[in-house]
């Protein structure tokens, strides 16, 4: 597994659209290696967007919808918009969210199962306007989550 900084590093510099340079900031970081615990959040302009971390799975898990997919957003196998919306992931979901995005096409990204995986890929260099505006028209069928990171992008680019 990649260093964190070398992570962070690709999706800033490397991975990141122009527009959002310097504005978006990812972080993890990682208490106590006994217990693996740690957080993750995605930053704009200095403020969270979303934040999890493993405490956020104990103290916010009577609050997750009982349905199918309760369990696995409980035990950190699904990062769907729920899971993002009660921080419900810790900084283990940004590496294999990282690992899954790294390692395929962006288009493959962008239809990801995982919502952090889709949440990077919208906000990559890669995803141009053309595709914005084409996203635009059913971007209410998605996620909050998602729709708030198509918004910080879609202003960026001066689509919105």
């Amino acid at each position: 597994m990649k260093r964190w900084s070398k992570i962070r590093y690709k999706l800033e510099n490397e991975y990141l659209a122009d527009s959002l340079k310097g504005r978006i900031k990812y972080f993890v970081t990682s208490y106590n290696r006994s217990d693996h615990d740690g957080r993750a959040s995605i930053l704009l302009d200095g403020h969270e967007i979303i934040e999890g971390s493993y405490w956020e799975q104990w103290s916010k898990s009577h609050l997750l919808p009982k349905d199918e997919n309760y369990k696995y957003r409980y035990n950190f196998a699904i990062m769907d918009d729920i899971a993002l919306q009660f921080g419900q992931f810790d900084h283990w979901c940004f590496y294999r969210a990282f690992d899954e995005f790294d390692n395929q096409s962006i288009e493959k990204s962008l239809s990801s199962e995982d919502a952090i995986v889709r949440v990077f890929a919208l906000l990559d260099r890669r995803t141009g306007k053309k595709r914005l505006r084409a996203m635009k028209d059913t971007i209410h069928n998605e996620g909050e989550v998602f729709r708030t990171f198509f918004n910080i992008r879609a202003t960026a680019e001066g689509i919105l």
